[in-house]
C-alpha cells in the first residue's frame, strides 16, 4: 500500500507540473464550456445541462486519451519507466497510480463547472450529486484505462499520436459530444451504440435530466467497469519499461478486446434499440427545457378570460407566467422571444373521439395497412394541425398501447395520445356482417375495436377491470350506434351497468356512445360521465340534459362526423377541399378517396346511409339546448370515419357549433379545458395558467372574432418544444 500511495503522490506532483495536463483538463474544456454556453443561449433554461455534459465527456476524452495514454507513451520514450524497473515493482502499482491521478486531477474540474453552470448560467443544481459523481468517475477510469491500453501496443510517440486521434475523434463527433443526436440519421445512431462516450453522454444526461439513478443506467456503468477491468488486467500484460522493447503491429487488436462490453452493447441495441430511444428521448427534453416569452399577443386562457395584450413565459416545459400587460424584458428573464403581435395564444386544441386504426379515407391498397403507423402518423397529422391531445374511443388494444407508449415517451412527437381500447358492445348486428367484406388485415383491426362483449354482468366486470391492468384511460359502451351498414344490436342495460360500476370502482371514465334518448337515459342510470353523439335523430328533452348538468356528464356531439356522412351520401365531398386536410393527408388517400366516391360499393353505402336519418338540424337543435341547460360541452370529431379524416377535425367541429349558434369562447372552452378535464387532465393541460405544461398554439388574427383563426396556425407547442411542424411527417 506504501507503494502506491507513493506512486500517487509522485504522479499527481508530476502531473500539475505539466502544461499538457492543465490544458486538456482544465483549460480546452473550459474553453468548450464557455464556446457551447455562449453559442447555446445556456442561460435560456435546460441547455446549460447539455452544455456540462458536452463539457464533461470532452473533459473526460482528453484526460484519459492524451493525459493518460499519451503521458504514459512519452514516460516509456524518455525512459522515466526504466527508473522504476530496476527498483523493483510491478507494472500494477504504476497503472493504478495514473488511474488516480486521472480522477484527482479531473473531479475539481466537474466540481468548477457545477459552480459555473449554476452561478453564471441558472442551472438547478441535481439533487443526486453522488450519483452525477459517482458516474463520472466510472467515465474517468474506463476512458483512462482505453488510453493506457494504447499507450501499451504502440511503440512510438508518432504512433499512438495517430491512434489516439483516431479514437478522439470517433467518440468526440459520433456520440452527442458535439453534435446534437437529433441530426443523426436512424443507422447512424445505432452505430453511435458501439462508442463508450454515446453511453456516457446519455447516462451522464439521464442522471441530470431525470434525475436516473445508477442502476437505472446499469448497462453503460457496467461496461464502463467491465473495460476498466479488462483494460488494466491487459496493460499489465502488455507493460513494457524500455523504448526499445518492441510489440507486434497485431498487438493492437487487443484494443478491440477493451471495447467488447460495448460491442456487445452496440450490437444488443441494434435489435433492442432502448438506448437509442433514450437518445431521442433526452434530446426533446433538452428541446422543451427552454426558456421563451410568447409576447404582445392576444390570449385565450381557456376557462372563458381572454386577455388582450399579454404574454406567455415558457420554462423547462411549463408555464411559468402568463402576463396581462406589463410584459417583462426579456433579458430580465432571460428568455428567448416569440413576436406575436396580431395574434390569438391559445391552449392546445383536443379531439376527445377519434379512431385512430382507421383512416378516414380510402387507400389504393389495404394489404399494405398498418395500423401502428397509420396512428403514429395520424397523432403526428393531430400536432401539426394544433390539436395536441386525443382520445381514442375504439381501437385495438396492444397497437393502441404500443403507440401511446411511443408517442407519449417523446420519442416519436405527435399530439399526446389517450385511449379507451376495446368498446364493449353487443354481439350481432350488420356492423360484424359489413366487416366480412373489409381487406383481411383492416378486419382483424375492426374486429379488435368490438372485442368486449361479454355476455353476464361478472364478465363485464372482469373486461373491466382487465382494461385497467392492461392501463387504459377510460372506457366507451356502445349502446346503439351507427348509419345503414354500420347498425349494431343494442347493449343489455344490466351488461352497461355492470360495466359503469366497475369503471367507476376502478377510477376510469366511462363514455357511452348514443342513438337516441332512451340510450342517454339508460347511460345516465348506469353512471356515465360523458355521452357521444346523443341523437341525430331525436329531439333530446331538455329534463335529460338538466340531469347531465346536474351530475356532470359532458355532451360531445360530434357535428363533423355527421356532416361527412350527409356529404358522403350526396356525393359531394367539399370537406377534401379544406386547406388543413390538403396539408396533413396524404395525397394518395386524397386521390384514391375521390375515385372511389363514384365506385359502386360507395354507391350502395351512400344508398344505406341516405336511408338512416342523421338529420342535422336536429343535432344542432340538441347542442344549443344543452348549453343553455349548463350541460358541459366536449368537442370530438369522430374521425376515422369516412371524409372525418386524423389531424385537422377540432376546427371545422367547432366551425360547425358556431353555424349552430354556439359562441366562440364556449366553443373554444370546449376544445381546451372542458375536454382536458374530461380525459382528467386538466391540472397538466387545456389551460394558460402557471405550473401547466406549455402545451399551446398561436394562430394568426382573432380567433375570438372569426373561429376560422383557428386554422390559420403560426406555431404549435408541445409541452414547451416549438414544434417543427414541416419535420412532423418525416420522423424515423
Amino acid at each position: 500500500m506504501k507503494t502506491y500511495l507513493a506512486l500517487i503522490r509522485n504522479e499527481i506532483r508530476l502531473a500539475y507540473r505539466q502544461k499538457m495536463v492543465i490544458f486538456f483538463n482544465y483549460l480546452m474544456p473550459m474553453i468548450f464550456f464557455f464556446v457551447f454556453a455562449q453559442t447555446s443561449h445556456a442561460e435560456q433554461g435546460g441547455a446549460i445541462t447539455q452544455v456540462f455534459t458536452m463539457v464533461t465527456v470532452i473533459g473526460i476524452l482528453g484526460n484519459g486519451l492524451f493525459g493518460g495514454g499519451m503521458r504514459a507513451v512519452q514516460e516509456r520514450e524518455t525512459n522515466i519507466l526504466r527508473r522504476y524497473k530496476v527498483a523493483p515493482i510491478s507494472p500494477l502499482p504504476l497503472l493504478v497510480a495514473s488511474t488516480v491521478t486521472g480522477l484527482v486531477v479531473y473531479l475539481p474540474y466537474v466540481v468548477l463547472m457545477l459552480i459555473l453552470a449554476k452561478v453564471r448560467y441558472g442551472m438547478t443544481m441535481p439533487p443526486n450529486v453522488v450519483t452525477v459523481m459517482l458516474f463520472i468517475t466510472l467515465g474517468v477510469v474506463a476512458v483512462r484505462s482505453i488510453g493506457l491500453i494504447i499507450a501499451s501496443v504502440v511503440n512510438s510517440m508518432q504512433e499512438s499520436n495517430v491512434l489516439i486521434q483516431i479514437v478522439y475523434m470517433t467518440m468526440l463527433f459520433l456520440s452527442g459530444t458535439t453534435f446534437p443526436p437529433s441530426m443523426f440519421p436512424a443507422w447512424l445512431l445505432t452505430l453511435t451504440q458501439f462508442i463508450p462516450s454515446t453511453w456516457l453522454v446519455t447516462g451522464l444526461q439521464g442522471i441530470l435530466l431525470r434525475q436516473e439513478s445508477l442502476a437505472a443506467n446499469w448497462q453503460a456503468a457496467g461496461a464502463l467497469i467491465l473495460t476498466t477491468c479488462v483494460g488494466l488486467l491487459l496493460c499489465v500484460k502488455l507493460f513494457r519499461w524500455e523504448k526499445e522493447e518492441k510489440i507486434r503491429p497485431a498487438a493492437k487488436l487487443w484494443l478491440l478486446a477493451v471495447l467488447v462490453p460495448f460491442a456487445v452493447l452496440g450490437t444488443w441495441q441494434a435489435y433492442a434499440k432502448d438506448n437509442v430511444r433514450k437518445t431521442k428521448v433526452l434530446d426533446r427534453q433538452l428541446d422543451r427545457s427552454r426558456t421563451m416569452l410568447i409576447r404582445n399577443a392576444r390570449i385565450f386562457v381557456g376557462d372563458g378570460r381572454v386577455i388582450e395584450n399579454g404574454a406567455v413565459l415558457v420554462k423547462n416545459g411549463k408555464i411559468e407566467e402568463v402576463y396581462d400587460g406589463n410584459i417583462p424584458d426579456p433579458k430580465s428573464v432571460n428568455a428567448g422571444v416569440i413576436e406575436a403581435a396580431g395574434k390569438t395564444i391559445l391552449p392546445g386544441l383536443i379531439d376527445t373521439h377519434v379512431h385512430l386504426g382507421s383512416p378516414g379515407g380510402t387507400l389504393d391498397d389495404w394489404k399494405d395497412y398498418d395500423a401502428v403507423k397509420a396512428s403514429e402518423r395520424a397523432l403526428a397529422a393531430y400536432l401539426y394541425s394544433g390539436v395536441t391531445a386525443v382520445r381514442s374511443v375504439g381501437d385495438a388494444l396492444d397497437g393502441s398501447l404500443k403507440v401511446r407508449e411511443i408517442v407519449n415517451s417523446g420519442e416519436k412527437l405527435g399530439a399526446e395520445f389517450l385511449l379507451v381500447g376495446p368498446l364493449f358492445t353487443a354481439p350481432g348486428g350488420h356492423g360484424t356482417e359489413f366487416a366480412k367484406n373489409m381487406p383481411e388485415n383492416f378486419r382483424q383491426q375492426f374486429d379488435a375495436q368490438f372485442l368486449r362483449m361479454p355476455k353476464t354482468a361478472e364478465e363485464a366486470r372482469q373486461n373491466v377491470d382487465a382494461l385497467k391492468k392492461a392501463g387504459v384511460d377510460g372506457i366507451k359502451a356502445v349502446m346503439e350506434s351507427g348509419a345503414g351498414s354500420f347498425v349494431f344490436n343494442r347493449l343489455d342495460t344490466q351488461i352497461l351497468d355492470a360495466v359503469g360500476a366497475a369503471a367507476k370502482a376502478d377510477g376510469l371514465p366511462m363514455v357511452v356512445h348514443t342513438g337516441d334518448v332512451r340510450d342517454i337515459k339508460d347511460a345516465l342510470h348506469a353512471g356515465a360521465n360523458g355521452i357521444e353523439h346523443g341523437s341525430f335523430r331525436e329531439r333530446i328533452p331538455d329534463e335529460v340534459f338538466k340531469a347531465m348538468a346536474m351530475n356532470g356528464v359532458t355532451y360531445d356531439p360530434t357535428l363533423s362526423v355527421a356532416e361527412a356522412f350527409r356529404q358522403f351520401a350526396a356525393g359531394m365531398p367539399d370537406l377534401l377541399s379544406r386547406s388543413l386536410v390538403q396539408q396533413v393527408v396524404p395525397a394518395k388517400m386524397l386521390a384514391a378517396t375521390r375515385k372511389s366516391m363514384s365506385s359502386p360499393e360507395a354507391l350502395e353505402r351512400r344508398k344505406s346511409i341516405g336511408e338512416f336519418p342523421m338529420d342535422m338540424p336536429v343535432a344542432r337543435d340538441n347542442l344549443l339546448r344543452a348549453w343553455r341547460a349548463g350541460v358541459t360541452l366536449v368537442t370530438g370529431s369522430d374521425a376515422g370515419n369516412m371524409l372525418v379524416f386524423h389531424g385537422p377535425t377540432v376546427q371545422h367541429e367547432m366551425q360547425l357549433w358556431v353555424e349552430a349558434g354556439i359562441p366562440i369562447p364556449v366553443a373554444l372552452q370546449a376544445a381546451t379545458l372542458n375536454a382536458a378535464r374530461s380525459l382528467r387532465a386538466g391540472s397538466r393541460f387545456g389551460s394558460l395558467e402557471k405550473g401547466k405544461d406549455a402545451t399551446l398554439l398561436v394562430v394568426d388574427g382573432n380567433a375570438l372574432q372569426d373561429i376560422r383563426a383557428t386554422e390559420s396556425i403560426s406555431m404549435v407547442m408541445l409541452k414547451g418544444e416549438r414544434v417543427n411542424r414541416a419535420e412532423l411527417f418525416n420522423q424515423e
